[in-house]
């Protein structure tokens, strides 16, 4: 009777300090949701909604929620902070770009004005020396009138100058976002920051004869997680992925992207090496990814091809050709 008792009495605790640790949980999470740093409302407000949702699920505390909230919350933070990183730097970047145009601006109609400025008073001297001489009685009136509606122009050509400089504020701000829109759209390797096609094949054309070994990777995945969850899914996917890479890589290692679904390394590995260092990144670079979808972990996965051309001594024509071979699986 005493074990039992003793038994039931160790339950009991257990059971209150799961509550507790539940409960210091869900505190955590809408404390995180109610204290994150106000950004944008298209950015704030989906991350506190995610978070509060998320709270409501761990909420019933099943093992299995509490198993993937921990992926997910690490998503949402992950996510948070890089768009809030972002956000500060295109904020900077409007910043310092509007305040060096605005300067340029200042500086020029500083000078022009000043140029002026000197004419038109000078000639607004002589005009009152004219209708002050003795011999100007006939013609007084309208040099003052005339004086008076220079000084009034000069005024209104300062007002005009005020507001072509607030509207050249505006028109930088929005060229500015359109820029960054269009730079954007025009390559697929804003997510991955990697070299795109064109500057790989520039590389490997610069040094033809030389010492070479490609690192030929096919990325089947990209494009289901697209399909299957979002273009949003997609890019993290492959943003995720070009983390990893670089991470498994040497550092002088160059990367980029040759299609959506395939990429080229140019390693400074000898053959052995390089040999070895494929299999370890088509063992551990394949498999689940988490990404975020609305809020939720959810987990596409990639199954990675990997080879190993040796192009040393190549002509750069025959070396492109061969990587096209391979990545196009022709």
């Amino acid at each position: 009777m005493i074990s039992i008792q003793n038994s039931l009495t160790e339950l009991q605790r257990c059971h209150q300090l799961r509550d507790q640790a539940l409960d210091c949980y869900l505190s955590a999470i809408r404390n995180v949701a109610d204290y994150a740093i106000e950004l944008d409302d298209g950015i704030t407000g989906p991350h506190r909604q995610y978070l509060t949702a998320l709270a409501g699920e761990v909420a019933a505390g099943t093992p299995e929620v509490l198993e993937r909230s921990r992926a997910t919350l690490r998503g949402l933070l992950r996510d948070y902070r890089g768009k809030a990183a972002q956000y500060l730097k295109e904020l900077r970047e409007e910043l310092a770009g509007a305040a060096d145009a605005l300067q340029k601006i200042l500086d020029s109609m500083a000078q022009t004005d000043g140029d002026q400025e000197f004419l038109l008073h000078g000639a607004l001297g002589r005009l009152r020396e004219i209708s002050d001489s003795p011999h100007a009685t006939a013609v007084r009136e309208v040099v003052l009138a005339a004086a008076e509606a220079i000084e009034q122009s000069v005024e209104q050509i300062r007002q005009q100058h005020q507001l072509t400089v607030t509207q050249f504020l505006v028109e930088i701000r929005v060229l500015h976002k359109r820029i960054d829109a269009l730079e954007t759209a025009a390559s697929i390797d804003g997510v991955t920051r990697l070299l795109n096609r064109g500057e790989v094949e520039d590389l490997i054309r610069s040094a033809p004869g030389r010492e070479c070994r490609l690192l030929l990777l096919k990325v089947p995945g990209l494009r289901l997680a697209e399909r299957r969850f979002s273009a949003g899914v997609a890019a993290e996917l492959a943003g995720a992925f070009a983390r990893r890479l670089r991470n498994s890589l040497p550092p002088d290692t160059v990367l980029g992207r040759w299609r959506e679904e395939e990429f080229v390394g140019i390693l400074a590995l000898a053959n052995p090496e390089a040999m070895a260092k494929a299999k370890w990144i088509a063992e551990h670079l394949s498999g689940d990814y988490a990404c975020l979808k609305d809020g939720k972990a959810v987990h596409p996965k990639l199954q990675i091809g990997v080879a190993v051309l040796d192009a040393s001594g190549e002509a750069p024509k025959r070396t492109l050709a061969r990587v096209e071979e391979f990545l196009s699986g022709k």
